[in-house]
């Protein structure tokens, strides 16, 4: 046998019947070895940094969530709040006077037209933009984003006086442009005299204070998208829609996912952008599920009920959260 032979056979291997195998294999684990590894130094210490916002956090939410969901199975009226006697319990008679109650599924029904169209409205406006501000140079970029940060920034009461004065029906902003378009006879006009032009003022409102964040949010994750693909894909003969479908949005999915599930968690309990621009006293065409379980608990004095009605929005909104963290997961298998 020659050199280059043996090099090329290398030792015989060794087993665990050698000393040398004996030696060498104590201590290896298969794929599914049954060892323990040592644990890291430190490794409890995230558990820690965090364990004072979930002392906080349980603090804060956890009262309240207990206390709602027992009430929601008794009769608290206003004898009981001002007493402090213990209200008697009904079990689900809260739960099934709702459910049975057409007035319910009326504002059931308008709350999710009014989410859909205000997310789809605000993630459509919002990628278009995000999308601009990849194309613009950078003074307007950085223009466009501190209009932004700064509408983002406006308190909700300030940002709710000037869609009132805009959709005034006398000195009104709106009324005043179109006016000059259909004629001196539209000045005057009530906007939330129709629930279906009223509801256009308010779902204004909630997009226009929406779309920064998103806006902001898509811009940062587009900015992730390797410019060697685009320009790859350019290159092979695809469109510009071709290049965002199959390189662009693939990128981008987990983030517009996430921040459409955020989008209507909050648009399906808009609540403080009706209030205000009805002065405080919505009608009961403008209320939704929010505004709905409110009237019931203070306007009716039915506390218990308003805390049902508050307890099935948040099954209605489990089931959103579901399926984001179903999306997540399925994310990062693919990853």
């Amino acid at each position: 046998m020659t050199a280059a032979d043996t090099k090329a056979a290398g030792p015989p291997p060794l087993t665990a019947d050698t000393p040398e195998g004996d030696v060498l294999t104590k201590g290896i684990k298969g794929p599914r070895g049954t060892g323990r590894p040592p644990r890291k130094k430190g490794a409890s210490l995230p558990y820690l940094l965090i364990l004072p916002a979930i002392v906080a956090l349980a603090a804060v939410y956890a009262y309240p969530l207990v206390k709602t969901v027992i009430m929601s199975f008794q009769d608290m009226g206003r004898r009981e709040l001002w007493t402090g006697e213990s209200p008697p319990w009904v079990g689900f008679d809260q739960f099934t006077n709702i459910l049975g109650d057409a007035e319910f599924w009326q504002v059931t029904v308008r709350t999710v037209v009014f989410m859909v169209v205000c997310v789809a409205l605000t993630m459509a406006i919002g990628l278009l933009i995000s999308l601009l501000m990849l194309r613009v140079s950078t003074w307007v970029r950085l223009t466009l984003t501190t209009a932004l940060i700064a509408a983002w920034s406006m308190p909700l009461l300030v940002a709710s006086s000037i869609f009132r004065w805009l959709a005034d029906s006398d000195y009104g902003l709106i009324n005043t442009l179109i006016a000059k378009v259909a004629g001196e006879d539209f000045l005057g006009h009530n906007w939330f005299l129709d629930p279906l032009q009223g509801f256009s003022i308010i779902a204004a409102l909630v997009i226009w204070g929406a779309v920064p964040f998103v806006v902001i949010t898509l811009y940062a994750a587009l900015t992730q998208v390797p410019a060697e693909l685009e320009e790859a894909a350019q290159l092979d003969g695809a469109s510009a829609l071709g290049v965002f479908r199959f390189v662009t949005w693939p990128v981008i999915k987990p983030v517009f996912i996430m921040v459409t599930t955020l989008s209507v968690i909050w648009d399906f309990n808009v609540f403080g952008q009706i209030w205000l621009l009805r002065g405080n006293k919505p009608e009961p065409d403008y209320e939704t599920l929010g505004l709905y379980s409110f009237s019931k608990a203070f306007t009716s004095t039915s506390f218990s009920q308003g805390t049902a009605i508050a307890l099935v929005t948040v099954v209605l909104l489990s089931g959103v959260a579901v399926y984001y963290l179903r999306q997540l997961m399925k994310t990062g298998e693919v990853e």
